[in-house]
């Protein structure tokens, strides 16, 4: 059966990346100390075990170790500085609770073992319910997500307490999205001081998802970057959603290339002269 969670758009991305010079790192799968920064004990297990019904989370073979797989990339991620190309995604996952093709909250893992304050930008098109779910009143902690409005899961209708929420027009186009986002990131940086900024990087926004389409082009991925990396703060990013294969690759290096071009800090994505 066709499902959009497919593995394929990850082999196909990290092929193009490679062919551009990207380097690759390969992370360990995450260790029970570290899941329990966010996860219930009783989440964790249900995830290992399968003992869990969503729809929208198959009960695939050994999903708990690729799970664990795609939190410890993005672990590596946050301390190397760089982009975690890691199925499945992460931010519909809370504490206690899965859905929306996510497990385990990958960045909510790094960003809680990091220790560091840190503001994290959602850029999928759906809203990270999750991620909201584990950080909403953390003092250490700035959520803001831009997201359609009134697709899965139904939330991120309004802002609450540090979790800032703006909900926006399906296929809007980047004029609208990078006006929005310029507005969101002025209210962030009145909460700041922030000593790094982690990326839920969703491309489902772009303009043929079948998904959230917010009428995005892959070049506007590379304004968006830039406008993250003119906070100049060390960053790194997650992917989360993005259901058209061939964009996947294109999409990630230009929000790479946006955040080296405003400022941003980052590990050496590539060899030198790449």
């Amino acid at each position: 059966m066709w499902h959009p969670e497919s593995p394929a758009r990850v082999r196909i991305a990290s092929h193009y990346l490679r062919e551009r010079g990207f380097r690759f790192l390969e992370p360990e799968p995450a260790g029970d100390e570290e899941l329990l920064s966010v996860h219930t004990a009783d989440h964790i297990r249900r995830v290992d075990s399968g003992e869990f019904f969503d729809p929208d989370c198959p009960q695939y073979p050994n999903i708990g170790f690729y799970a664990r797989l795609a939190v410890g990339g993005a672990i590596l991620a946050q301390r190397r500085r760089g982009f975690s190309l890691m199925r499945p995604p992460g931010h519909h996952s809370g504490p206690h609770f899965l859905g929306g093709f996510c497990y385990l909250n990958n960045i909510a893992v790094a960003v809680r073992l990091s220790g560091l304050r840190t503001l994290i930008v959602d850029i999928d098109g759906h809203h990270g319910n999750g991620t909201e779910a584990v950080f909403l009143g953390d003092e250490r902690v700035v959520y803001v997500s831009l997201h359609q409005r009134w697709n899965y899961p139904g939330t991120g209708m309004e802002s609450r307490d540090n979790c800032l929420n703006y909900s926006l027009p399906a296929r809007c186009g980047a004029e609208v999205f990078l006006s929005t986002l310029e507005r969101a990131l002025g209210e962030a940086e009145k909460r700041g001081p922030y000593e790094q900024l982690a990326i839920s990087a969703g491309f489902d926004t772009y303009k043929d998802d079948p998904l959230a389409s917010m009428g995005l082009e892959v070049g506007d991925y590379r304004e968006i970057g830039k406008r993250l990396g003119q906070l100049e703060l060390p960053t790194f990013a997650v992917l989360e959603g993005g259901y058209v294969p061939e964009i996947i690759g294109p999409a990630v290096e230009a929000l790479i290339q946006g955040l080296e071009e405003g400022g941003a800090v980052t590990g050496s994505a590539r060899p030198p002269g790449g």
